[in-house]
């Protein structure tokens, strides 16, 4: 693992994840299940809508948040596009919400969950070995897939925790092979009921492709996701439409040690906030993606795309920004009224 060359990892910025033991693991785990995972009610909505209390006074809320992130993104010469979700209290801010995006490695959480539906159906398991896969050099005229070769073989649960936490590539096709391709990814998505997004080739293509499109300027529906769908994504796992409690706990906690991206959703949020995300990065593309636990335990999901010629550091900036917006709207306490509604 420590041989794990730099061109593995997706170009997220981070510093990587420390290594911790099976029984650090298991009690993270127990904290996010009574943090970040036990308020959601039983009876929760649905990922293509969400539930809307007082409305009225709900709506002039989302409006107040949307005009501030809309003056934060009005200083970019780039396509933003942000989806934001309170998925307790109801309220959503939706800014270019079915224009797709690119992905770049918030793809990684398809994949994860699809191997973790596999898990659930008895296909595989967490400590069953799969090697990782390692881009082959190409000689000649490119194929329209990046060859790959088998490589360092390991537990698919250490896969995962590469592929999430440090956003390893060589781990994230392996997990991708696992299952049987990008194929399998696009079938989970669909029978989740996931529209906009999907997964075109492995993370070696993505990445040897990166550069052949300005994402600023053209809008590129490979391995790309609308705001809307990715938001989707992230209120059926968390509200346990979309995976089982054992293998939800197991995606939450890991995202919860994303290693990359300290500058972008991290940097919005007050220090202690709970929180679980995946970022991604490619030329001109910065996103990140998640779910925080608000202060009242309320989980509000959000995904944020950001293209432009800017570079990832102002991105970085501007998603942090976003966060904060975001975070500072829908942590006003509800009224008790709708807050208790909002958890039956």
């Amino acid at each position: 693992m420590n041989g794990i060359s730099r061109v593995a990892r997706s170009r997220d910025d981070g510093n990587g994840l420390q290594k911790s033991g099976h029984a650090m693991r298991l009690r993270k785990i127990a904290l996010i299940v009574g943090a970040l995972i036990a308020i959601p009610a039983p009876g929760a909505t649905a990922p293509a809508g969400y539930t809307r209390t007082a409305a009225t006074a709900q709506d002039q809320r989302d409006l107040a948040i949307q005009q501030s992130v809309e003056a934060i993104i009005a200083r970019s010469r780039g396509r933003i596009g942000v989806a934001a979700a309170d998925l307790d209290g109801g309220g959503q801010v939706l800014i270019r919400a079915d224009m797709p995006f690119p992905m770049a490695s918030t793809a990684k959480i398809a994949v994860a969950a699809t191997f973790l539906a596999g898990v659930e159906q008895g296909r595989f398991r967490l400590d069953q070995s799969f090697p990782m896969m390692l881009p082959v050099v190409e000689r000649g005229e490119r194929s329209s897939t990046a060859p790959l070769r088998a490589g360092p073989v390991m537990p698919a649960q250490s896969l995962m925790e590469l592929s999430i936490t440090r956003s390893d590539n060589h781990a994230t096709d392996g997990l991708i092979t696992a299952v049987g391709g990008v194929g399998a990814v696009n079938a989970w998505l669909a029978k989740t009921g996931i529209v906009g997004q999907h997964l075109d080739s492995t993370m070696a293509t993505l990445v040897r492709d990166d550069g052949r499109v300005n994402p600023a300027t053209t809008i590129d529906t490979r391995t790309s996701s609308t705001p809307r769908a990715m938001l989707a994504l992230l209120a059926a796992i968390d509200r346990g439409n979309a995976l089982s409690p054992q293998s939800r706990a197991v995606l939450l906690d890991t995202m919860t040690r994303t290693s990359t991206g300290k500058n972008r959703m991290r940097a919005g949020l007050p220090d202690g906030t709970v929180f679980a995300h995946k970022t991604g990065t490619l030329a001109g593309v910065t996103d990140d993606v998640g779910i925080i636990r608000l202060p009242d335990g309320r989980h509000l999901a959000l995904a944020i795309f950001v293209t432009g010629p800017e570079g990832h550091t102002p991105h970085a900036t501007m998603i942090a920004q976003i966060t904060r917006a975001l975070y500072d709207g829908y942590a006003r306490d509800l009224p008790r009224g709708d807050l208790q509604a909002s958890r039956r």
